[in-house]
């Protein structure tokens, strides 16, 4: 686990990082706070704060006496959350600088495609 970063919210990135990369399937079971919290050594009652974050953003749902499967649409809920932190996070500073620089959109635009292309 990483350090400064709270516990609950690494075991749910974990999850959804299962969920994009097709490892955990729509339709398939999450595992359990207590299998979460016995890998991790950690109160099951923070393993279950991270799996209730992803019940509440539609990623996860519980099926009474069965327990936490991952959600139908849920890799594209997790890939559309990731697209606005995204453009949030990386494409609007991006575009300030390159403002700040005085380049054109046109000169930016062809600048991401150089970059691009390196990695195909």
């Amino acid at each position: 686990m990483e350090e400064g970063r709270p516990l609950f919210v690494q075991i749910a990135e974990q999850v959804e990082a299962s969920v994009l990369d097709g490892s955990l399937a729509e339709g398939e079971r999450a595992p359990s706070t207590n299998e979460l919290a016995a890998f991790h050594r950690i109160n099951p009652a923070t393993a279950a704060k991270g799996i209730n974050l992803l019940v509440d953003r539609g990623v996860l749902v519980k099926r009474r006496g069965l327990g936490m499967f991952v959600a139908d649409g849920a890799r594209d809920i997790l890939r559309s959350e990731r697209r606005r932190s995204f453009a949030h996070d990386y494409v609007d500073p991006m575009v300030a600088e390159a403002r700040h620089l005085g380049m054109t959109d046109d000169q930016l635009i062809e600048l991401l495609r150089e970059r691009a292309q390196r990695h195909e």
